[in-house]
């Protein structure tokens, strides 16, 4: 399931590419024809994203929410407005560090990443290039469109609106660029007041909101319950976007056994783990990867933006020798999902 980095990414690439620009709307599928029918001729002036879901507002009130889900992901096609990040080699896109932050690898190097983390880069100067992108958390690889690599104008002899490929739910199409929605849990239209429901039921998010009422909101969540920590940080009532892989890490670099009940965990271990959640979190949305290692500099930082396993901590790696102990890195369920920790290193 996309987290909440690739939420707000997604997002920010909407509000680039499809705010202020009247869009056609379809339905392939069929499944959300209505839905398609109300959007159809509106233009888009708002997108948000609060933890995993996303809001697009549309002109007279109407709103796009769309969670991703387990299965979901959005396809960009056409002229679409990126950084000069993207880049490309033996026929994938991938990501190079971000211009104009402080991570710390040349932003002219390349780095590709094979595991599935990577979205369409959505910070920074954009430039407009013909690319077809996939923005998911279940990506192997970020495919240029026919006829040219990410740095090339449009292919004179593409075709336009692309063809729809497989279950296409909606389809938000401008004159140059095209979006395509396929399995989400949600796609739904809503009212300003339904939208506002939903995000009052949601745990506070970094992105959004005042810094220090989130913080405040996601200590007094936690200390509240006699809940482990391990479930409490994938309810997104309690905090918004932390999914599997940053749970694992999070608990991990915090020293936290997942079962310690959230109203066990002292109040400034809880208060770090919320700073630290505000760090890992910009750095997702700058990088397009969940980074959680700390101290990686030159070829050990592209390597590690490179292979998903060379940038976590615990996760992925059951069975295999803890990277400060070397205790065996154990598996196991917490609630149907997968949780990876380190039986000496949290205790």
């Amino acid at each position: 399931m996309p987290e909440g980095h690739s939420v707000h990414r997604i997002a920010r690439q909407f509000a680039r590419n499809f705010v202020g620009r009247t869009v056609e709307a379809s339905s392939p599928q069929g499944r959300f024809a209505d839905g398609a029918a109300v959007l159809s001729g509106r233009t888009p002036t708002t997108a948000r994203a609060v933890g995993k879901q996303m809001f697009l507002e549309f002109d007279g009130e109407i709103w796009l929410r769309v969670h991703l889900g387990l299965y979901g992901a959005w396809d960009f096609a056409g002229e679409i407005l990126v950084d000069s990040t993207i880049a490309s080699a033996n026929g994938r896109m991938g990501q190079t560090n971000q211009r104009g932050t402080d991570l710390a690898t040349p932003a002219d190097v390349p780095v590709f990443d094979d595991a599935g983390e990577n979205s369409l880069t959505s910070i920074g100067a954009p430039r407009k290039t013909r690319v077809h992108v996939r923005m998911s958390e279940q990506t192997k690889s970020l495919e240029p469109s026919a006829g040219g690599g990410a740095d090339d104008t449009a292919a004179p002899d593409a075709e336009w609106p692309p063809p729809v490929v497989g279950q296409v739910r909606l389809r938000l199409l401008t004159d140059v660029t095209c979006a395509d929605l396929r399995g989400p849990t949600a796609c739904a239209i809503e009212t300003p007041e339904q939208v506002a429901a939903v995000i009052a039921r949601l745990g506070p998010d970094p992105l959004v909101g005042d810094p220090a009422e989130n913080e405040e909101r996601f200590v007094a969540a936690v200390r509240a319950r006699n809940v482990a920590i391990g479930q409490l940080l994938m309810d997104q009532s309690v905090v918004s976007g932390i999914g599997n892989v940053y749970r694992a890490e999070m608990l991990f670099r915090a020293n936290l056994d997942p079962h310690t009940p959230g109203k066990a965990i002292p109040e400034e271990v809880v208060r770090g783990m919320w700073r630290d959640w505000v760090e890992l979190l910009r750095i997702g949305v700058e990088t397009g990867q969940m980074m959680t290692m700390d101290g990686l500099e030159g070829e050990a930082w592209r390597k590690a933006m490179a292979h998903r396993d060379d940038r976590h901590w615990v996760y992925h790696r059951a069975g295999l020798p803890c990277r400060v102990c070397g205790t065996e890195i154990v598996l196991e369920e917490m609630q149907a999902r997968k949780l990876y920790w380190c039986p000496n290193c949290q205790r």
